[in-house]
């Protein structure tokens, strides 16, 4: 493989991801996603999607269908996903907590998984009802953490939410050796169910002030910003300005919040945080300073439109630039010749000086699923993909290429069409 000049820059790209946070309160997916994954939103060019649910239902029947199966949620995303050219990176389960991630075929070869992890925090730290999940990869050279959390409920118990906060981020330690805390990763994303509540003021007032659009109203009593303006870590994580209505508690089936004896005061309980990694000034060699790593936000909203539940989804919508560590693949694939279902497919591939191959390494062909449902039907495509055993991960794709549904007919001698074989 020839290598990169190295005068030769990596130019900076874009890379939108959209992320989404929703308990679910062990509902099935309902008929229709489109609004929670902007399907439908022309102006977005999607390359990531980071989705996190709570409470699915982990009743033993549907953990023991959702082990031998995936799971209804997972299955559901994948049916929606694949046909726009997304596939799942990873995803980790822990009881009710499930993390996701998807994104464009293209970016594979960029995006290593390098771990995923399980913190329970329920019943003394051992039952995986409130904890959080973590995948842990490295995206075009830059390390990104990415944590889907549930955090104790009831009002009373902000001291413990912020003790479990603490817990999990204390706990993503990795064991490779060459692996950077946490904190010193590029980026964190961090989102779920954080159950943090509004103080003091009254439930009158609280509905008072969201009939009436005033969420700004109640900004300064949300325990979460409370507890930023104490805690110098907690700051460190940015938040997008909370201008839709308290998340939680719905009635399910409506739009009403909790009519039920209890009355549940309101309180945005469901949230989307990210941290980006704090570079020394006087540190020159590092190379994100170097290299662009910036993260913009685009959309921070709610969707009211999905009542299975008695919270409503949160979605983010960020852009985020780099100019990329990582700008070749480690493998470059091509098919020989051409190529027909009756005749094997040869192939040959080219492989990075540094790349360390292993005897269960694998190469698998993949149909290419397209909307066509504005374009005439075209014939199918394909792709070829390295998967690296020793680096769990996708490493080199094919550009897509035909495979011919039939045979090619030849003229004998005699002037007959035969088939060829």
């Amino acid at each position: 493989m020839e290598a990169m000049s190295p005068r030769t820059e990596p130019r900076c790209r874009t890379l939108s991801i959209h992320v989404v946070t929703w308990n679910v309160a062990s509902a099935a997916p309902p008929p229709d996603l489109s609004d929670l994954l902007q399907l439908n939103n022309l102006n977005l060019n999607l390359d990531i999607y980071v989705i996190g649910l709570q409470e699915l239902n982990c009743g033993i029947m549907s953990l023991l269908s959702d082990t031998a199966f995936e799971d209804p949620w997972s299955s559901y995303f994948m049916d929606v996903l694949s046909p726009l050219s997304f596939v799942k990176v990873s995803s980790v389960r822990m009881q009710g907590l499930l993390l996701l991630i998807f994104a464009k075929y293209q970016h594979l070869p960029f995006i290593q998984v390098l771990s995923t992890k399980s913190t329970p925090t329920g019943l003394f730290g051992y039952w995986g009802n409130k904890g959080g999940v973590n995948i842990f990869l490295k995206l075009y050279g830059y390390y990104v953490s990415i944590i889907n959390c549930h955090l104790p409920p009831h009002m009373a118990n902000n001291d413990q939410r912020l003790e479990h906060f603490d817990r999990i981020l204390e706990m993503q330690n990795f064991e490779a050796q060459d692996t950077p805390n946490i904190l010193d990763h590029d980026l964190i994303l961090w989102f779920g169910d954080m159950n943090f509540r509004i103080e003091d003021f009254g439930l009158h007032f609280v509905r008072e002030s969201i009939k009436n659009q005033r969420y700004s109203d109640l900004w300064e009593k949300d325990q979460l910003s409370i507890a930023k303006r104490h805690d110098p870590l907690l700051r460190e994580f940015q938040e997008g300005s909370l201008l839709f209505p308290p998340t939680y508690k719905f009635d399910k089936n409506s739009n009403n919040y909790d009519t039920s004896e209890k009355k549940r005061k309101p309180a945005w309980t469901d949230r989307i945080l990210w941290r980006l990694k704090r570079q020394s000034q006087t540190d020159f060699h590092t190379p994100a300073l170097s290299a662009p790593f910036a993260l913009f936000l685009r959309s921070y909203i709610s969707h009211m439109v999905y009542t299975i539940s008695d919270h409503k989804p949160v979605t983010c919508t960020f852009d985020l630039e780099l100019k990329p560590l990582v700008s070749a693949p480690l493998i470059t694939l091509l098919p020989e010749g051409p190529c027909t279902m009756e005749s094997d497919l040869l192939i040959s591939y080219c492989l990075a000086t540094d790349f360390l191959s292993s005897p269960w390494d694998w190469i698998g062909l993949y149909k290419v699923y397209i909307d066509i449902s504005d374009i005439p039907e075209t014939e199918d495509q394909f792709l070829l993909f390295y998967y690296s055993n020793n680096l769990q991960s996708v490493v080199g794709i094919s550009k897509p290429f035909k495979i011919q549904p039939f045979s090619f007919l030849e003229e004998d001698p005699l002037d007959e069409a035969q088939p060829q074989i």
